[in-house]
């Protein structure tokens, strides 16, 4: 996906449909965590089951009960902010 954009939609809570993936770092029936090109994304819940993914164009289908959903920077921002913290 060139031009960077990501979008996200629920449907029911049952069904999402994401582009602007980069990465599925991991999957399994309860989470599954996600390279986006806004960061990382935790979708946690129950049944999941992957029926659409190209990393191609950036686009992922996924079915199942949605429970939460967390962005996050990703390992650089966290780390950078354990240092500040540390070194206040």
């Amino acid at each position: 996906m060139s031009d960077g954009q990501h979008q996200l939609t629920i449907i029911n809570r049952e069904k999402l449909v994401l582009s602007g993936i980069l990465q599925v770092l991991s999957y399994d029936e309860e989470e599954i965590l996600l390279e986006t090109t806004m960061g990382h994304l935790t979708i946690k819940g129950s049944g999941f089951n992957i029926s659409t993914l190209s990393l191609e164009t950036g686009n992922l289908e996924v079915s199942g009960r949605v429970n939460n959903l967390n962005y996050s920077e990703g390992k650089g921002a966290r780390g950078k902010g354990l240092w500040q913290r540390l070194f206040r």
